[in-house]
């Protein structure tokens, strides 16, 4: 399946099981949340040292796993009857390295991989569960309210010379993204200050807005040709905290392709520090 290709979101039934594969961050729960209130039951699966363990309290059904145990994950997925399940929040890469605990699930996975980019390790994984009978969804099903909408979304309107470097970044990262190499670029005055690689977003920021003169510009995208149902960009009201600390004052998004957790509390944030939040239309 081709990235752009996000299939379409399908029916489901109230009390019919969903399993929900958790990373770390706030968006599993609101996941959970949102499925439960619609009559579904719930079978989280969450990685030890990435997954919040709040996350129990919010599902029916709640496991742990190691980082890489992919057998156990289907098997787990089979026992609960789940025949339909989304993955939601992030695992980092480098931690993946030191945490993984791959079983034989995980290295028969693992002699797929062609290479570690993100999208293709997630792509892989998909098709692993689709041969085991669950089919994966877009995170997305049941939260369409939490995309980011297109347009100013600040009560700050953009300078000049912002739009300027919010037009660049948008065209390092799509180059970058391109690549496979990140989501998050950092500019000021079109100087490129940094670009995510493995080490995720928070210290792309930090040490972009470090380099810059207090007037750095964030743009974050999703990839070209990124596979929809998983891996999206996410922004929350701690990527905000870390922009104000470090001296950015404007943070742009793709609409409708990135995920606003708690969005009136980061635009809140966003007011509170004078930071610009522009959502842009793919």
């Amino acid at each position: 399946m081709t990235a752009s290709h996000q299939p379409p979101a399908t029916s489901h039934s109230p009390g019919e099981p969903i399993g929900l594969v958790a990373g770390s961050g706030r968006f599993p729960v609101l996941f959970a949340e949102a499925a439960r209130a619609r009559g579904l039951r719930v079978v989280a699966i969450g990685h030890r040292g990435d997954t919040d363990p709040s996350l129990a309290n919010s599902v029916d059904r709640f496991h742990w796993v190691h980082l890489g145990q992919v057998g156990k994950m289907t098997r787990l997925f089979r026992g609960e009857s789940v025949s339909r399940a989304v993955m939601a929040g992030g695992i980092g890469k480098l931690s993946a390295l030191v945490r993984a605990r791959p079983d034989w699930g995980g290295l028969a996975f693992a002699a797929k991989l062609r290479n570690l980019n993100d999208d293709h390790v997630l792509r892989t994984l998909a098709d692993v569960f689709e041969q085991a009978g669950v089919r994966i969804e877009p995170s997305t099903v049941f939260t369409p309210e939490l995309l980011a909408p297109a347009g100013v979304l600040s009560q700050r309107q953009p300078s000049e010379s912002e739009q300027q470097d919010i037009a660049f970044g948008l065209e390092v990262a799509r180059a970058v993204g391109k690549a496979d190499v990140g989501q998050t670029v950092v500019v000021e005055a079109r100087q490129v200050l940094a670009v995510e690689a493995s080490e995720g977003t928070d210290p792309t920021i930090t040490r972009g807005g470090d380099y810059g003169q207090g007037r750095a510009v964030v743009v974050k995208i999703s990839k070209p040709g990124q596979d929809l149902r998983f891996d999206l960009p996410a922004i929350g009201e701690r990527t905000i905290a870390v922009m104000a600390a470090h001296g950015c004052k404007a943070l742009a998004v793709e609409a409708g392709r990135t995920l606003l957790l708690d969005g009136q509390a980061v635009l809140r944030a966003a007011d509170a520090a004078g930071i610009v939040v522009v959502g842009i239309a793919p």
